[in-house]
């Protein structure tokens, strides 16, 4: 079918669309912490389901000490840190925005990836870090007042919590690719040639499990430690807030990363990286019907704006 990867990959923006509103929701009525605890349990519970599926093997068996712990640092990370500055986020601020902000991501990859495996950092990337950066700033700043030419229309609390949210998604990932690399070694050496090709599509699978649990872990001991554990237990009681955060994970780390990978399959990886990258533009228009949030032309230049930063950072 022609065009499918591009069909795939819009169908993955609006995936993570309706899994950012869906968090948003279940944060506001179960808590950023207890959310987190259900949706790292249920994304992991998912993913030993898959991998034993697929490859006959519910667990990483031949990852070794070196892949673990880059992975397990990985979900750290992106998983804890980044998540919870992305829900935290979307408490203060609103999904729409903490979607703005996670344009920011391809930005923090870039520079991670430079620091820690020494890739070249290329005019066109510095390029596409401004443009994100101004499309964000035209989008969360306004006019000031007396001596102040420009001050935010946002919480500042909000506003670093999205900044934290993009840090945390962008040195997640070049994390996570260090392990796989380790990772990718280890399954090499273990299996045979044969064995390899038919594990290498689902690698990213068993990196993610290990991920979860380093996320799960984190989240729990906090959930604990904050004397959450009544309320986490209650939360099921709470029907809207587990509908959305049923939907979150199914439309989020499930179907969302699962046709991700898919769409890679069937276009250029730039084209569909760009496409994916589109949420920030496609949720505008629900989070005004459901959510009652204004749409302005200022809003809307600035998403467009950030879009086109991030499509730079895989088109040119």
């Amino acid at each position: 079918m022609q065009y499918l990867g591009e069909i795939i990959s819009l169908g993955v923006a609006f995936s993570w669309t309706i899994a950012a509103m869906s968090c948003e929701v279940a944060s506001k009525r179960l808590g950023v912490v207890v959310t987190n605890v259900w949706r790292m349990g249920l994304a992991l519970a998912l993913s030993v389901v898959m991998m034993w599926w697929f490859t006959g093997e519910a667990f990483p068996v031949h990852a070794g000490l070196e892949s673990w712990v880059w992975l397990l640092l990985s979900g750290v990370v992106g998983y804890f840190f980044g998540d919870w500055c992305l829900f935290n986020s979307y408490i203060t601020i609103g999904s729409r925005y903490g979607q703005l902000f996670m344009t920011l991501a391809p930005m923090f990859t870039a520079i991670s990836a430079w620091a820690m495996m020494g890739q070249v950092m290329s005019l066109n990337s510095l390029i596409a870090m401004v443009v994100t950066m101004s499309g964000i700033a035209i989008s969360v700043l306004s006019k000031g007042d007396g001596k102040r030419k420009v001050s935010l229309q946002l919480p500042l609390k909000g506003v670093l919590f999205g900044i934290g949210a993009g840090l945390g998604q962008g040195l997640g990932y070049v994390l996570s690719l260090v392990g796989q690399a380790h990772y990718k070694a280890d399954v090499q050496a273990a299996v045979s040639a044969d064995v390899w090709h038919g594990m290498e599509d689902y690698m990213s699978f068993s990196a993610n499990l290990i991920r979860c649990i380093a996320g799960l872990v984190c989240y729990g001991i906090w959930l604990i430690l904050k004397g959450d554990s009544k309320r986490w237990a209650s939360s099921v009681h709470n029907r809207k807030g587990m509908l959305a955060l049923v939907i979150a994970v199914l439309s989020g780390p499930f179907l969302g990363v699962s046709f991700s990978l898919m769409a890679g399959l069937y276009t250029d990886a730039g084209i569909a990286s760009t496409l994916m990258a589109t949420s920030p533009i496609m949720i505008l228009l629900p989070a005004h019907y459901f959510f009652h949030e204004k749409i302005t032309l200022k809003g809307v230049v600035g998403a467009v704006i950030s879009v086109v930063g991030v499509s730079l950072f895989f088109l040119l």
